[in-house]
């Protein structure tokens, strides 16, 4: 069965603050929907400050997305472990989310519409 996942454009301008710094700011997010969960923000890799961000060895598998990569984020005073993710090669389904980013929000790191 098939989840239901939805991907469009997300209205306005999108940031992700972590560590006092903007890691990322961008008016090309994108949103994607899958069935409960709620909505995740995906920003292309050419807003993000990407020297904040170091690929580790964790990874993932969803049967609808494909293999996801995950990154820290460095930050003046600490490390997030896996705090964002990518998948690199998405399935064809969700082709849109190629070359960009999501980011997992909590107490260090900040996911909003400006």
């Amino acid at each position: 069965m098939m989840t239901d996942i939805r991907i469009r454009k997300a209205d306005g301008v999108w940031t992700v603050r972590a560590g006092g710094a903007v890691l990322a700011e961008s008016k090309n997010a994108l949103e994607l929907s899958q069935g409960d969960y709620p909505a995740v923000i995906y920003f292309p890799r050419d807003d993000i400050a990407m020297a904040f961000l170091d690929e580790t060895d964790h990874s993932s598998h969803c049967p609808h997305k494909g293999d996801a990569s995950y990154f820290s984020i460095i930050t003046k005073s600490q490390t997030l472990k896996n705090a964002a993710w990518s998948y690199e090669n998405p399935k064809s389904d969700v082709a849109r989310i190629k070359d960009h980013l999501a980011f997992y929000p909590s107490d260090t790191v900040a996911v909003e519409q400006i």
